[in-house]
């Protein structure tokens, strides 16, 4: 579905500058498979910084008193 939307976005898009649509509806397809691309990985970037503090917290020695 999401393809769909991007595709026909990318469509009207290209359609303002007087072209046929087809070079807009592609680049549209293509910019909303980029788009989960970089949300995932920048999930993933998200999730390995949370372990990589947790972790690096973790080797703290405690304080004695």
């Amino acid at each position: 579905m999401r393809n769909l939307i991007g595709t026909a976005v990318g469509a009207a898009i290209d359609r303002r500058d007087g072209d046929s649509g087809v070079k807009g509806a592609i680049l549209g397809y293509a910019a909303s498979g980029a788009l989960k691309t970089v949300a995932k990985l920048g999930l993933l970037a998200a999730v390995a910084a949370g372990a990589y503090r947790l972790v690096r917290k973790s080797d703290k020695p405690l304080a004695t008193y």
